[in-house]
């Protein structure tokens, strides 16, 4: 292989490589804080250092990995005050998203939010309940072409992705029902067309979240093992 395919080749493998690592800690399969040792990746993606190393490079622009200089790399943590800055954020710019988004999504994009919608209320677990939730809110955006706002908010929710896994299971055991009342709310702006109340509604709901996840700094508190794996 010449060394331009061979660049093609790493890159390929790092692209695929950073895909499924980025799923993995998504899902939760790598915590915040966590170490990624190189060696351990290669082997198990059987993969040489170069395309891991590419691939973590990837997750380090997208903000998912932290990188450090000769000792080693991280999944990224958030503290209370990234996190909220992060959410202040979303309440501006998602529902800017839906309003672009908004004259594009025609009865049947509505109908499957709707059902989306009911199937948060009976979700088995947080999990589900994540991807569902996920599924909606970035499908409420779908009808948007926008060179900048989707990568954006894309890469705001994954950011986010473990905190609101916690605040999604605090909510479980609390009772509490504010997410599914909002989601319907929503929906049902959206089939009447009514952006400001789309709007309206949205920023409230990601509002809410940010206020609570505040209310429980135990979230972003680093566990013990890992203060000292440092």
């Amino acid at each position: 292989m010449t060394g331009v395919g061979q660049q093609a080749g790493h890159g390929a493998s790092g692209a695929r490589i950073a895909a499924e690592l980025r799923a993995a800690i998504l899902s939760g399969d790598h915590e915040p804080g966590a170490r990624i040792r190189q060696d351990d990746l290669a082997e198990q993606y059987g993969a040489s250092r170069l395309p891991v190393r590419e691939a973590l490079r990837i997750l380090q622009a997208e903000g998912l990995v932290t990188l450090v200089a000769n000792t080693g790399a991280w999944v990224s943590r958030l503290t209370l005050a990234d996190c909220e800055e992060m959410y202040r954020v979303r309440e501006r710019v998602e529902p800017l998203l839906l309003t672009f988004s908004l004259p594009a999504l025609d009865a049947a994009a509505i109908d499957r939010l709707a059902a989306l919608a009911e199937q948060m209320e009976v979700a088995r677990d947080v999990e589900e309940f994540l991807r569902l939730d996920r599924e909606f809110h970035l499908g409420s955006y779908a009808g948007a072409d926008t060179a900048l706002l989707g990568d954006l908010v894309v890469g705001l929710w994954n950011r986010t992705q473990h905190y609101r896994r916690a605040f999604s299971g605090i909510a479980r055991i609390e009772g509490d029902r504010s997410i599914h009342h909002e989601h319907h709310l929503l929906v049902a702006a959206l089939r009447r067309a009514d952006a400001e109340e789309a709007e309206r509604v949205l920023t409230s709901h990601i509002r809410r979240t940010r206020i609570e996840l505040a209310r429980h700094p135990e979230i972003f508190a680093e566990p013990a093992d890992r203060q000292e794996e440092r």
